[in-house]
């Protein structure tokens, strides 16, 4: 068989291999743009960095958007998923069923610890897209 006979063939397979990638979505890519996303908005001094002051800060603006019935408490239907039965009752401190802000709050800074394992006070990128950042994460956005 010629060579040009095997062009179309080769230029099918390589706009394949180019496309493909394109039309399905990565979970890792997916993940990773999520975290990306939630970094820049919680990083208010655009640093590339969150720091504790920027997680409490989002935080609060997550729980008093959560806290629909103004009772000053979180619960696992106004925390949407945020965190499993099992973590909710770990965090409440007071044994209520619910979070109020400070339990809310000391979560958070839990989360952030565990995630910055070189313990500098800031997490990047890297650190969040780990699963303790991941943890964090989810009671910021």
């Amino acid at each position: 068989m010629p060579a040009t006979a095997h062009r179309p063939v080769l230029a099918a397979t390589l706009a394949a291999a180019l496309l493909l990638p394109a039309t399905l979505p990565s979970t890792a890519l997916a993940r990773s743009s999520g975290t990306e996303r939630t970094l820049k908005m919680v990083d208010t001094d655009k640093d590339g960095t969150i720091d504790l002051a920027e997680a409490r800060a989002a935080a609060g603006q997550v729980f008093d958007g959560a806290e629909t019935d103004k009772d000053g408490t979180v619960d696992a239907k106004e925390l949407k998923g945020r965190l499993s039965k099992k973590d909710l009752k770990a965090a409440d401190t007071d044994s209520d069923g619910t979070l109020d802000r400070k339990e809310y709050l000391a979560l958070v800074e839990q989360r952030f610890k565990a995630a910055d394992p070189d313990n500098d006070g800031t997490l990047d990128a890297k650190e969040l897209k780990t699963p303790a950042g991941r943890s964090l994460l989810q009671l910021l956005k």
